[in-house]
């Protein structure tokens, strides 16, 4: 291992984000780089940090490089989102993919994705669908069937990406070795834990306490800049957050939902009615609800359709950079994508590059409308990376 790679979101970065850098430090990482989710986030909103904040922060727990995975990647599901990361650290240069897992077991992962991707378990799957079943409760189920035990891989949260990561680096033939590493500290989603005298908690788990009351939980030079991030009101106000989102749900030709990501068996007609009669974001996301299709799936749905995402995207064209070391910026030579700082250089190198950038630059202004303190339009490009 020489350049390892990270997929993340760090809203916000914490002490077991800090603690995985140093792992993969340890283990051995000349550089590392870090594919952090810019302009949205996977849970079907904007990030609660701003972006500049999110690089500060990993820039100084110890990673060398920072690039953007573009919003419509960003708030996908876990497959398309990993197949990005995937593609781009690949791209970058990098030879290993690091992540947590409640396994950390790198060759059971990879296992799992092989299994995943065998045509064997489709019907499985499908019999299990007709039943009622989830998604991911169908997947796994399947699984068990066709390799007992199997399926409880497929049953914690960061164990399900780690073996999407695998089978991004197996269908793209990835030059890249997953480092499966253990998750330290409380569970997904969990409290407060502790790991060798330092208190940790999930992101999700912050995202629930007063912001930003998170020192105890954050490096240092973390909770200085989520501090400043708000006294100068730049964190996410979810009332406005909320607002927005139902404007413009209201303003779309219902017609539109049927041509977004994700959307089958009638669900664009539902996301229509519960438009016309939600009085808040929880109330359409209660009307949206069915056995069916998880809570996450539903909310990154409602973002598409505010945002007018597309069902069909190229692999990201581009890569990005948000921060780095100077040390590392050499490295950009030998990316197999164009590559640098400037989001309108970047759209100029063709025309998926300006679909992906145009896309993306709309999400970061929708981001900025959702602060305490409303920022102004165009961020996307005028943001300088932070080079350190």
């Amino acid at each position: 291992m020489q350049f390892a790679g990270i997929i993340a979101e760090y809203d916000p970065f914490h002490n077991g984000h800090a603690a995985q850098l140093a792992a993969v430090r340890a283990a051995g990482a000349q550089c590392i780089a870090v594919c952090m989710s810019s302009g949205a986030v996977q849970r079907g909103g904007v990030p609660i940090l701003p972006e500049k904040v999110r690089v500060r922060a990993a820039l100084a727990a110890g990673a060398d490089i920072v690039i953007a995975l573009p919003a419509p990647y960003a708030a996908s599901s876990a497959e398309q989102f990993a197949a990005a990361g995937v593609h781009l650290l690949a791209a970058l240069g990098c030879d290993t993919l690091a992540f947590g897992a409640e396994t950390p077991d790198a060759q059971a992962l990879l296992d799992a994705a092989r299994l995943l991707q065998g045509k064997e378990i489709n019907t499985i799957l499908r019999k299990n669908l007709a039943t009622g079943m989830t998604y991911a409760a169908a997947r796994a189920t399947a699984a068990d069937a066709l390799h007992p035990g199997m399926g409880e891989l497929l049953r914690t949260p960061n164990n399900i990406l780690g073996i999407e990561y695998c089978k991004a680096i197996l269908a793209q033939g990835a030059a890249l070795t997953p480092l499966a590493l253990p998750r330290l500290g409380a569970a997904h989603g969990g409290g407060a834990g502790e790991h060798g005298g330092t208190l940790m908690a999930s992101a999700s788990y912050l995202r629930s306490l007063p912001r930003p009351d998170w020192e105890p939980f954050v490096p240092a030079e973390a909770a200085a800049l989520y501090g400043k991030a708000d006294a100068e009101g730049l964190l996410l106000d979810n009332a406005k957050f909320e607002t927005a989102v139902l404007a413009l749900l209201r303003m779309q030709n219902p017609e539109n939902f049927a041509q977004l990501r994700g959307v089958s068996e009638g669900l664009e007609n539902r996301l229509a009615a519960a438009v016309r009669e939600a009085d808040s974001l929880e109330d359409l996301y209660t009307r949206l609800k069915t056995k069916r299709y998880p809570h996450a799936r539903l909310r990154r749905l409602v973002l598409d359709a505010a945002l007018q995402t597309p069902a069909e995207l190229p692999m990201p064209p581009y890569i990005q950079v948000l921060g780095a070391r100077k040390t590392a910026l050499p490295r950009l030579k030998k990316a197999a994508l164009p590559a640098g700082t400037a989001l309108a250089d970047l759209m100029r190198t063709g025309p998926d590059a300006e679909k992906i950038g145009r896309l993306h630059s709309k999400a970061v202004d929708f981001s900025s409308l959702c602060r305490e303190k409303i920022q102004p339009m165009g961020l996307a490009f005028t943001v300088k990376a932070v080079v350190i």
